[in-house]
């Protein structure tokens, strides 16, 4: 290349590379000070692209564990409620079998029972309407929410709280220990009409009764709510049936209450050994022809036996249910959490797989772009001294001159 003044291509090669080199540097003192291998999209679209998508999982994920631990919350608040609810029930449960002992009661020591069974059903009734999350009432039998749990659409945890634990939800509103078989109506109004070679036969009526306040009696056995008011226990050659036992909750007729009645008849005393039948005054429950008795020694053996629970059996038989129905819900509210936790340990691993795929992406190999920085830095001062070289080179013209 011969002598040239007018254009300097030696310095102008030399600038363009030192160009170059300080844009490398720049790069990396700008991974090197962020710590970040993409910091604009110029960096690395696609990676950049990626990452955004990842990122926006890691934060879903993030706080949908923080929305299953308020799950957890809820259902701990819950069941801390229904525990002591439990421990009110036991009580209560005691006192009814203390008021069940009519042969060493007075009356007033059954008033004095039944006052504190009422104090009871009292502080289940504010233990229901106090126990609330947020806001939200959890012990009415009406919460149902769903829980974001994941970072997704549809990865929801649904909470169902189906008991109501009032005194009335649980059944036990009316429970009075001081109500005796007279009170409710009587189990006298029981008919025998048994034979030699006839079978037997017994109408019973004026059974049905509150466990509390005015007595209601409903005989008409052809109608639906008079099976539900059912109480007081059958019995025939050894075997006793507890009428309250019996669930008429899925019968939507009367016809169909008799025939769960008469399922739970055939289980007890065997198929056709006693036929319910029932009656605008009452419901009659006949022997089998099967067990007419043969003599008059049968007639004890197949003569079907009434007794009318008092206001304190009728109460053990009510509590049993809604301690039962309360550690049902416990035990549900139990699967619950522990279906939060495993949710919340899966989110977690999953947060730690994808933040460390995020990191392989995002964040900057510090060893790698030292060895990048210290190489542009040698560059940038080698091309900082040969541009100055380069410079210099139009002067030998003034040797040809001379």
């Amino acid at each position: 290349m011969g002598l040239s003044v007018q254009t300097n291509l030696a310095a102008l090669n030399a600038a363009n590379n030192l160009t170059n080199t300080q844009n490398q540097l720049a790069s990396s003192l700008q991974k090197l000070s962020s710590g970040f291998r993409i910091n604009t999209a110029a960096d690395d679209a696609a990676g950049l692209a990626i990452s955004e998508g990842m990122r926006s999982q890691m934060g879903g994920i993030t706080v949908g564990i923080r929305n299953a631990q308020d799950g957890i919350s809820v259902v701990q608040t819950a069941e801390g409620a229904l525990n002591e609810t439990t421990s009110i029930l036991q009580r209560m449960r005691d006192l009814s079998v203390q008021g069940a002992n009519s042969g060493a009661l007075t009356t007033d020591a059954s008033a004095n029972i039944q006052t504190e069974i009422t104090k009871l059903k009292t502080t289940l009734d504010s233990i229901a309407t106090s126990t609330q999350f947020n806001g939200k009432t959890l012990l009415d039998g009406n919460y149902s929410s769903n829980f974001q749990v994941g970072a997704n659409i549809g990865q929801t945890v649904g909470v169902a709280i189906g008991t109501d634990a009032s005194s009335a939800g649980l059944g036990v509103n009316t429970l009075d220990v001081t109500k005796t078989v007279a009170d409710g109506a009587s189990s006298g109004a029981v008919t025998t009409a048994l034979a030699v070679g006839t079978p037997g036969v017994e109408t019973i009526s004026n059974v049905q009764s509150t466990a509390g306040g005015a007595p209601t009696v409903n005989n008409d056995f052809t109608s639906l709510g008079a099976f539900s008011q059912l109480n007081g226990t059958v019995t025939l050659n050894g075997k006793q049936l507890n009428l309250k036992s019996v669930d008429f909750s899925g019968a939507a007729t009367a016809g169909a209450a008799l025939t769960t009645l008469q399922a739970a008849l055939d289980k007890t005393f065997g198929a056709n050994a006693m036929t319910a039948g029932g009656t605008a005054t009452g419901l009659t429950l006949t022997n089998g022809s099967a067990t007419a008795p043969a003599t008059a020694a049968d007639i004890p053996a197949d003569t079907i036996g009434f007794t009318q629970e008092t206001g304190a059996e009728a109460g053990i038989t009510a509590i049993d249910a809604a301690i039962n129905k309360v550690s049902t819900e416990r035990a549900n509210l139990g699967a619950t959490q522990n279906q939060f936790d495993h949710i919340i340990n899966n989110q977690n691993v999953a947060l730690q797989n994808v933040t460390a795929s995020e990191s392989r992406i995002r964040d900057t190999d510090m060893a790698a772009t030292m060895v990048d920085f210290t190489k542009s830095q040698i560059l940038s001062q080698a091309g900082t001294a040969m541009l100055a070289q380069a410079k210099s080179l139009p002067q030998d013209v003034l040797k040809l001159l001379q």
